[in-house]
């Protein structure tokens, strides 16, 4: 294993931030960046495209469901929308990423994703009726190849935008399914407002109402049986950047390859998706039951087990900067359980605030990316500003370590297993010793014959912070 570079000093006067601003600053130079390189244009550039996208895609979805339509399909496109951003938000609490990618990715898939695919869609549509001259076949060539390609690409380009510019939140697995689950969220929540306002507009040239129209069936494939299904297709992509966020750098091939071979199997899933209707009269169901459910279950076990890992890394990792004493002995232990955590947040509330639990929950957050930091650098992943990247996060502990510590030592205390006496029995005099003391049988022979006079092993007094290398192997 190669040997890390020297453990940077610790300044607890420094703000969190500072040392990744100077950092910058050395490494771009004393000249004034570029107009298209500062922050405030990007933003802006950014935030003026998704809205320009949006009162587009709002005009075409309006014109082509009417007024009326529109505000149906509105109202019954939202109903999954709290429950999915809640499913992937949850899933996301280990290290929760910032809101401002969230809101970026729901945007973007509501917004332009939606937008470049109707546009792309309708003209890849047009293209191939007029070339063909029919256009039963266009709509199904468009509904089984087109469309998978152009909608997962367009979902995908958010993906990539965070994994290029924000590579700093995208880590790992969790963070590649969260990104395009609530990215592939919005383009749904657009989608089904066009398909549901289209299918009332019908009912009412029809007729139609109740549970016999075609807004109701539509309803129930779209919102109740599937409303996992562009999350589920968009998550293939996602899983292919998580991993490649998993590689080292060095592995060029590797992480284009990975997210390339995940887009791939989105298209393949989406496209037999799509497909399914022409396999017969059940063939939906099939395809449902075969693919859609099982993948379904597959991924969420994939996903639950990837927070329980990140949860022990967290907990294998922390206990390097206890020793240190950045951090208390019970702490990588409340850190590495999401009930512990729940319980400090809420003993924070009671006892400091909300401000309190503010804090708490943003040092459960930086300790989780320091021990995901320690995980990669261990395993040679770490880029080569990891060591600023360590100094800004154990910065942000400590100047929120007042609120936090003693919140963190609490839950610990009343998460932590119980300690279980086993009676020891008197055999009388030992060998050779003086009368009046014997040996013990233990009936238990993995009991600790010596044990801790402190009955609770997480009830310690906090350590200095000394110049410690974690690093270091002793």
């Amino acid at each position: 294993m190669a040997t890390p570079p020297p453990y940077p000093t610790h300044d607890p006067g420094a703000p969190a931030g500072a040392a990744l601003r100077a950092g910058t600053a050395v490494r771009a130079g004393t000249g004034r960046p570029h107009w298209w390189q500062r922050r405030a244009i990007r933003v802006t550039a950014l935030v003026t495209l998704l809205a320009l996208s949006g009162l587009v895609i709002l005009a075409l979805v309006r014109e082509q469901t009417g007024t009326q339509g529109f505000l149906v399909g509105l109202g019954l496109a939202v109903l999954p929308v709290p429950l999915l951003l809640a499913a992937f938000r949850w899933l996301d609490r280990v290290e929760p990423g910032p809101w401002r990618n969230l809101i970026f990715c729901f945007a973007w898939g509501a917004c332009a994703a939606a937008l470049i695919s109707i546009v792309a869609n309708s003209f890849a549509t047009r293209w191939i009726a007029t070339a063909t001259a029919d256009p039963t076949s266009a709509d199904t060539l468009g509904a089984t190849v087109i469309a998978p390609v152009v909608e997962e690409s367009a979902k995908a380009a958010a993906i990539l935008l965070i994994f290029l510019f924000r590579r700093r939140d995208f880590t790992g697995i969790l963070d590649g399914v969260v990104i395009a689950g609530i990215t592939a969220t919005g383009f749904a929540f657009t989608e089904n407002i066009l398909y549901l306002g289209t299918a009332f507009g019908t009912d009412q040239l029809s007729g139609d109402r109740g549970l016999t129209s075609v807004t109701a069936a539509t309803f129930f494939v779209r919102v109740v049986m599937s409303p996992f299904a562009h999350p589920l297709f968009t998550v293939l992509t996602g899983l292919g950047f998580g991993i490649a966020a998993l590689s080292a750098d060095r592995l060029r091939v590797r992480r284009i390859l990975l997210p390339l071979t995940g887009l791939l199997l989105a298209m393949g899933m989406h496209a037999l998706w799509n497909g399914s209707s022409t396999f017969g009269d059940y063939g939906f169901f099939a395809v449902y039951a075969a693919f859609m459910v099982p993948a379904f279950a597959l991924l969420t076990w994939l996903v639950i087990w990837t927070r329980q890992r990140e949860l022990r890394t967290v907990r294998a990792e922390l206990p390097a900067y206890a020793a240190a004493g950045w951090l208390t002995p019970p702490e990588p232990f409340a850190l590495g359980s999401m009930r512990a955590r729940r319980i400090a947040r809420a003993y924070a509330t009671r006892t400091q605030g909300k401000a309190a639990a503010r804090a708490v929950a943003e040092y459960e957050a930086y300790a989780t990316s320091l021990a995901f930091l320690r995980h990669r650098v261990l395993r040679g992943r770490a880029g080569a500003d990891f060591a600023v990247r360590e100094r800004e996060l154990l910065s942000a502990l400590w100047s929120r370590r007042d609120a936090a510590r003693p919140a963190l030592t609490y839950a610990a205390q009343a998460t932590a297993p119980p300690v279980v006496v086993v009676p020891q029995q008197w055999q009388g005099p030992g060998p050779g010793g003086p009368v009046g003391y014997g040996t013990y049988a233990n009936p238990n022979p993995y009991a600790n014959p010596n044990p801790n006079p402190n009955p609770n092993p997480y009830a310690y007094p906090p350590y200095p912070h000394p110049a410690y290398n974690p690093y270091q192997t002793y």
